[in-house]
């Protein structure tokens, strides 16, 4: 069972949220709560994927600086970055400078747009992998699940790039299609009242 962090206002929460105090509030107010907005659940996707091989304590360091570089994540401005694009972005120190997750970000907005016209909205789409019986596992003891796998089987098949099923898992944990807070922490209870008054897109 996983042991939770007693925080410095005497609290139980996830044990992830002991690496820093930034990820505290990020925990409480983010982080498993329901996410029905386009914009919100594409930026996840790119900075599950730029996360891919660093810490996520990197990229919530500088999602402000992802946030003005790649134009709040607007799927629809990023489908038309070219060349010029890429080379600002690779002298941006304030992001991963990666070239190959640069380049998804931009392919991936393009699929997204695909996506919308097919689906009518991300949400719509994402939503359709939330999973329809309880995790057996204590929260957080897994990285992948068998949704997860699917979604990114579909994405890949649509095209978009760095979307495993482990950073799939990620981004559900993260946009509320699942409540992995661990049982004893004192958010996994709002969490659940939240995603019991979530309306799932259609």
């Amino acid at each position: 069972m996983t042991t939770d962090f007693i925080a410095p206002d005497g609290k139980p929460r996830c044990q992830w949220t002991s690496v820093t105090p930034d990820f505290v509030p990020y925990h409480d107010n983010e982080w498993g709560f329901p996410v029905d907005d386009d914009i919100r659940l594409f930026e996840k996707v790119c900075l599950e994927s730029f996360q891919s091989g660093l810490s996520w304590r990197t990229i919530l360091n500088k999602r402000d600086n992802f946030r003005a570089a790649f134009d709040g994540f607007d799927f629809n401005k990023i489908a038309t970055y070219d060349r010029k694009d890429i080379k600002r972005l690779l002298t941006d120190t304030g992001i991963v400078r990666h070239q190959g997750k640069i380049e998804a970000v931009i392919n991936n907005a393009k699929c997204a747009q695909a996506l919308v016209a097919e689906a009518g909205s991300l949400a719509a789409f994402f939503w359709r992998f939330e999973p329809t019986t309880p995790a057996t596992e204590e929260p957080l003891t897994a990285s992948t699940s068998p949704e997860s796998i699917a979604l990114a089987k579909q994405l890949k098949k649509m095209g978009w790039k760095f979307v495993g099923p482990t950073t799939c898992y990620a981004f559900m944990q993260a946009m509320g299609l699942i409540n992995d807070h661990s049982h004893t922490c004192i958010t996994r209870a709002r969490v659940a009242a939240a995603r019991q008054q979530f309306e799932k897109p259609t």
